[in-house]
């Protein structure tokens, strides 16, 4: 039996994103053929995920994200940099991307990703609003708002070797409002 993570989604070709896997999820993750998971947590990672991660030959590539929580603690803004650079780099592709949830710290994650990628601030925060509601962070809209990469990275064509063009926001829009109906 196949059985998807919680809030599993393609971002792009080579990307997913999710909340945290379980054992339960093993049989579904082979399909994909992940080459690395990106972890967004901080704890310790369970040992059955790394034994299956290492038979596989999966890379897990821990980058431990504190989760946006004003006025208490807050996602590095280093850390956010480094994260989207492993996101990347070809190297690392098929990759998922997951935090315990799914929602919070991987939809910032994501939502930088889109907006490198060229994507309208409504669509980046109507994705990160499906996701995250009904609980979402302010926090985290005004990190994706600010997110920029550093100056040697800032053209919209990465060297990682995919194509990509912004998506008109009016299709992106009426095409989630269809499949999320």
């Amino acid at each position: 039996e196949l059985i998807v993570p919680e809030n599993f989604a393609m971002v792009e070709p080579g990307v997913y994103r999710s909340s945290f896997p379980r054992s339960k999820n093993i049989p579904f993750l082979k399909t994909i053929g992940l080459k690395s998971v990106v972890s967004l947590v901080p704890e310790e990672y369970p040992a059955k995920m790394v034994e299956f991660y290492e038979q596989n030959g999966i890379s897990l590539l821990c980058h431990g994200l504190e989760g946006n929580k004003w006025p208490f603690k807050g996602i590095d803004e280093f850390d956010l940099h480094k994260t989207i650079e492993s996101i990347l780099n070809p190297i690392n592709r098929p990759l998922l991307i997951h935090c315990n949830k799914g929602k919070h710290r991987t939809g910032t994650v994501i939502g930088c990703l889109r907006k490198i990628r060229g994507w309208s601030l409504t669509c980046i925060f109507q994705e990160y609003l499906f996701y995250a509601s009904p609980k979402t962070r302010l926090e985290d809209q005004r990190m994706i708002e600010m997110f920029e990469l550093p100056s040697e990275n800032s053209s919209n064509s990465l060297d990682d070797g995919v194509e990509y063009s912004p998506i008109p926001s009016e299709q992106l829009l009426d095409s989630q409002q269809a499949s999320f109906s």
